[in-house]
Formats: structure tokens, sequence, C-alpha cells
């Protein structure tokens, strides 16, 4: 292993200057040389110089399909450069002890494994539910000593937990030597961690898209093995920069509301002698409006439309993107903000119904771009951020006049994260 002094030696020597362009972008080198060697510096006053290993986890922009994952549906995801950066030396305690900004020291004991619903939520719990999930499927397991360092968001809709998740088990997998352990399966033990630990009914997509990087185009008609194609393209070669608004809810209390989607979409098919929604056609759905209104509620009716016509429309996203057709692409990118505006209703929570900050900023996003460009909401909804992509020559005028409101800061240009950056070597 490496050492604090030989990573912080290389650093300055510019030898990850190109590696670190790729991953956050140009203009970011030389606050990520500072970002790095900062933690570098934390670590070594923590546990030590020698023995050490840097690794780095993605969070993830939702590109297309709105709530569609859950149902079998296909969506369109892109890992970015936004990230939790990772110190670690392994231990010889089974412990797993972490020191991090965002939150209070941690220690878990790997030999308790046992779901503890006081933790859910928790750090801690994602822990031991990657440490659980690798353990049931007969891989070892290992302490060890971490800082973390990262510019994700919490509860900003950009997949905090799930890229927590899969850095703890990328680190466990490089420590114990587990080089059978796939990325799909990587993600499916985050997906377990984060639904039977965490306590959040949380679908698959963030995990996947947390642990391949890259925009992928997705498919869960076989949701334990859903096809996955990555592809590649630069939003910024296109005259078009990628963002985020966050908008200043906060997604901590909301988790019922998510979980009332699925739900509602789950009733709604049944109506139909269905299981979930992808099952039914367009006819199907007419067919039973009556029945489905009846027995499952109007609310229910009106998001298993969504999910039928932003399933379609997602697939249509991942061919204009492969086919380079940015027109059409910002095109439904608008009409699937619409739709989860219109009939998924994630856009406003019932918990406050006074506060709306998501519509506030579409408003003044759409009267800013005057139909060039688009916005919409950003992942689970209800609170957080909007995506949006703005053409380059508006960005800093866009920024300055969202921010205005949304305060300094509020608006964050995104940069595609390819795969194949999760540990850095000498």
């Amino acid at each position: 292993m490496a050492s604090a002094k030989n990573y912080i030696t290389e650093l300055g020597q510019g030898k990850y200057d190109e590696r670190l362009a790729v991953m956050y972008g140009s203009s970011q080198v030389a606050f990520q040389k500072q970002r790095y060697e900062s933690l570098l510096i934390k670590a070594d006053q923590q546990f030590g110089n020698d023995g050490m290993l840097l690794f780095c986890n993605c969070g993830r922009a939702e590109l297309g399909g709105n709530h569609t994952d859950h149902n079998h549906g296909n969506v369109l995801t892109a890992g970015i450069h936004l990230d939790i950066l990772a110190a670690v030396r392994q231990n010889d305690r089974m412990t797993v002890s972490v020191k991090c900004d965002d939150f209070d020291d941690i220690a878990v004991n790997l030999d308790d494994l046992a779901i503890n619903p006081a933790e859910f939520g928790t750090p801690d719990s994602i822990i031991r539910g990657v440490a659980a999930g690798l353990k049931k499927r007969g891989y070892q397991l290992c302490g060890f000593d971490t800082v973390l360092h990262s510019t994700v968001p919490i509860g900003s809709g950009l997949s905090s937990s799930a890229a927590f998740e899969v850095l703890i088990a990328n680190i466990i997998k490089e420590l114990t030597g587990c080089k059978s352990l796939t990325r799909l399966e990587v993600a499916a033990i985050a997906k377990e961690a984060e639904n039977t630990y965490f306590g959040k009914p949380c679908g698959f997509m963030d995990q996947i898209a947390c642990a391949f990087s890259d925009i992928l185009h997705i498919d869960f008609a076989d949701p334990d093995q859903p096809e996955i194609r990555a592809m590649e393209l630069d939003f910024e070669q296109h005259g078009l920069q990628l963002a985020i608004v966050n908008t200043g809810g906060d997604h901590a209390d909301l988790t019922d509301e998510y979980a009332a989607i699925p739900k509602e979409m789950f009733a709604a098919a049944q109506v139909c002698g269905k299981r979930f929604g992808r099952e039914l056609e367009l006819n199907d759905f007419f067919t039973h409006a009556t029945q489905i209104r009846r027995q499952a509620g109007d609310r229910a009716f009106l998001r298993l439309y969504h999910f039928l016509m932003e399933n379609e429309r997602a697939v249509q996203q991942a061919k204009a993107l492969k086919e380079q057709q940015l027109e059409v692409f910002l095109k439904l990118v608008n009409e699937s903000g619409n739709s989860s505006f219109k009939y998924l209703q994630n856009c406003v929570s019932t918990k406050d119904s006074t506060s709306q900050p998501i519509p506030a900023a579409l408003l003044m996003t759409e009267y800013f771009l005057q139909g060039k460009g688009a916005g919409r909401v950003h992942g689970g909804g209800f609170a957080g951020t909007i995506q949006v992509l703005v053409p380059l020559k508006q960005f800093r005028a866009y920024t300055q006049f969202m921010e205005q409101v949304f305060g300094a800061g509020s608006v964050t240009p995104l940069h595609i994260r390819q795969s194949g950056f999760e540990l850095f070597e000498l």
C-alpha cells in the first residue's frame, strides 16, 4: 500500500493532473489537488502515514425516467464529478471507524450485523448493511479506518447515501481482494443496505448509477439483472451546461412521500390485473380508468399514467443521446418535467403546501431560458433540486439570476464522471 506522503508528493509533481481533469473537468484540477492533499494530511494525523489507499465514489444525476425504476421501467442516469473521497487504512480489528465533517465520528463493529431500527437513516446503518450483504454472499470482511470528504450534498437528490454505500463496498472489496465482486453485485448489496438497514424503500437506479458511473440507459424489465448500456456524451461539446439548482428544501423527512409513489402505482396496476406498471399497456390503462379511480384513487391513476408515458420517454431520450440529437433530447426533458409536475405530482410536499421551492425554481428557469434549454424536477422530488440544461453562453447569467433568489452557491454545474476512477494507485 502507499503512504500519505507518497500521494502528496505525486500530487505536487502533477502526476494525477490528467486523471483529475477527466474526473472533474480541467477547471477543477487545482481545487481537487488541494482537497486531496488536505484529506491526506488529516488522515496522516488521525492514523499514521503508512499503508494508506485513496478511494472515491461519485454521486449521480437522473437524466430521464423520473420514478420509473421501481415499476421495472427504463431510466437514464449519469455519474457526476461530485463525489466522496476516502483515505483508508486497514486495521487489525473488525471495526470500521469513520471521520467526516458531515456527521459525528462512527465506529461500527462488524461482528454485530443485526438490523437495528434505532440506526435507521444513519451512516452506521449503511456500513452494517453493506457488510451484512457481503457476508451473506460469502465474501470476507475486514476492519478499516477512514477519513472522508464529500462534495455530494446530503438531501439534495444526488444520491449521497448510494455513493456512500458503494464506497464502503468497494473499500472492503479492495482490502480483502474480492476480485470476483462485480459492479452490479456491489450495487445490489448497496440497495439492500439502504432498504433494510437504512430504512429507505428506494429502487435500484441510484446504486447502479453510483457503481457504474458514465451515462447509463438502464432497463429494469428484469429488476435483479437489469440491462445496462453505457454511452459517452459531453454536453459542453454541444454548447450546453448540465447543472442542478438547490432550492433549499431537504429530503430528510420525506421518506413516506417517496414510498407513496410506487405504492400507489402498484395499487393502480393491480386493479388492471397486473403486478406493476411495466406489465401494463396504455390501452389497458384507459380501459380500466373508472375502476382505477374508484379503487386506487385519482392520484394513483395519474401517477400510473405518468409511469407509462415516462417509461417510453426515457427510451426515446436514450436514443436521442446516442444519436446526439440534442434538440430532441431537450424537448423530451421538458416533457418529462411537465409530466412529473402534472401527473406524478412530486414537485410539492403535502407536509407543507405553502412551501413550493421546486415550482418556484422551475418558473424562474422557464422564464430565463425562453425555450432554449430545459429544466425539470430532479430525482425523488418534493424538495431539494431541479436539473437544468442551459446554453453555455447564458450559464453565467443564469447562475446570477437564480442565485439572487436561492442563494449563493445554489447553482452547481455538473461534469459527467467516467467509470474506472474508484481507486487511486501510485
